[in-house]
């Protein structure tokens, strides 16, 4: 029962939205600054990789 219980906390649980929506539009941004200035692809692209590696190192921790 405690379970469930726990369950149904983490849906209603809104803390982490908005980091989440805030992440969204700044890839939203980064990509139409991408298609807007070619030339600022190539740094966005080694920024993506980057934060990727990162991320998969934590991940493996």
């Amino acid at each position: 029962m405690e379970h469930v219980i726990k369950r149904l906390r983490i849906w209603r649980d809104r803390r982490g939205q908005d980091l989440i929506e805030y992440a969204l539009l700044a890839g939203f941004v980064a990509v139409a600054a991408g298609a807007a200035f070619p030339p600022v692809a190539n740094t966005i692209s080694q920024i993506y990789s980057k934060v990727k590696s990162v991320l998969s190192s934590a991940n493996a921790s």
